[in-house]
């Protein structure tokens, strides 16, 4: 039986989320395939193991205070107590913490030194994708349709919020979309109507990033399609989400309960087949591994299909789309599972073919 830790939670304002997605993984992991170790991360960035799987959604360190635990960077997989104690030898982990500190590379970083096979994108690819700025050029680069954007950085805006606005102003149309450079769920991000609304938009985003990515807003359909594999990716159905806010936040997505999926999404076969096609680009232009899933828009006014971003470690809540088009293209979430530990020891046995001794 293989021994897989779930790592989860972590210095990020996406915590609950992530609580969330772990709860929901623990409970579809075929236990009798599988020995679960959730390892639940505070927000200080202090690990904690073995968390109860029924506490997991609801996880806080004080309740663990005396379950502290290292993951010893050095081969072996040793999940281990300070006093040297060892908790569980990991043969593979699930990395689901969402945002900072998990999905953009910092904790690929430790786990390549750990030398555990692992879920998801390696330490590049988790970076670029969760840096809007990064995955934009390099998309760029690749000729995949985006909208206009505008990057700035925190120390201009605190500078001269004035001459930021202007250059805004100067090459994107307003609604103009505010975004910290690297947060997912939608955290920090603004649509602004007007100058006003823009500066505090600015400023909002400025608090969750150094770097800031401004978007010229269309008028279009959001499209989601998943994505698993690795040097060669497949895709799911694709799914359009009819956002209760004004546009798909967070509020829209995790509070509110009001958000409308549409599964499959209805659009043509042609559409379905430049979303794919473009998908499959941009994952193998970021080197992802394992799963992803693109958010696309379909404008409204003129039919562009266009690329808006890449997550490379998506929600597995109850309402997350990932799953539920896999789902609907007629694999389980069980299933599912044990697809991407697969990848991830392909992934893992794929590197061990390098020549490290010349």
């Amino acid at each position: 039986m293989l021994t897989i830790g779930v790592i989860f939670g972590g210095p990020s304002g996406e915590y609950e989320v992530s609580c969330n997605s772990a709860g929901a993984i623990c409970a579809n992991l075929d236990h009798e395939k599988y020995n679960i170790v959730p390892i639940g991360m505070s927000k200080d960035g202090k690990m904690y193991a073995s968390i109860k799987e029924s506490d997991v959604k609801s996880f806080t360190a004080d309740d663990y205070a005396e379950n502290e635990v290292n993951l010893l960077a050095k081969p072996g997989g040793y999940l281990c107590r300070a006093n040297g104690e060892i908790v569980a030898k990991l043969d593979a982990v699930i990395p689901i913490i969402h945002g900072t500190c998990g999905e953009d590379g910092v904790l690929q970083g430790l786990l390549e030194l750990a030398q555990i096979p692992y879920v998801g994108a390696g330490v590049s690819g988790s970076a670029v994708g969760m840096d809007k700025i990064l995955m934009r050029k390099i998309l760029a680069f690749h000729d995949i349709p985006q909208t206009k954007f505008v990057c700035v950085s925190r120390h201009e805006v605190e500078s001269d919020i004035e001459k930021v606005v202007a250059e805004a102003e100067s090459k994107l149309k307003y609604p103009i979309f505010v975004k910290p450079a690297n947060a997912g769920s939608s955290v920090g991000i603004t649509k602004a109507h007007d100058p006003e609304s823009l500066r505090a938009g600015i400023t909002e985003a400025a608090k969750f990033d150094r770097r800031l990515l401004l978007e010229e807003g269309v008028n279009a359909r959001e499209i989601e399609i998943s994505v698993m594999g690795n040097d060669e990716p497949v895709c799911a159905c694709a799914g359009e989400i009819i956002a209760s806010n004004e546009f798909y936040d967070y509020k829209a997505k995790y509070i509110d309960n009001k958000s409308v999926a549409v599964i499959p999404a209805e659009i043509t076969a042609e559409e379905y087949e430049k979303i794919v096609s473009y998908a499959k680009t941009a994952y193998q232009a970021l080197d992802c591994a394992g799963l992803g899933r693109m958010d696309f828009f379909i404008n409204r006014d003129n039919g562009a299909i266009l690329l808006n971003e890449i997550n490379t470690l998506p929600g597995f809540t109850e309402i997350s789309m990932y799953a539920k088009l896999w789902a609907q293209s007629g694999l389980g979430f069980s299933e599912l599972l044990d697809k991407l530990l697969a990848y991830a020891f392909e992934r893992f046995q794929d590197k061990r073919r390098n020549v490290i001794d010349f």
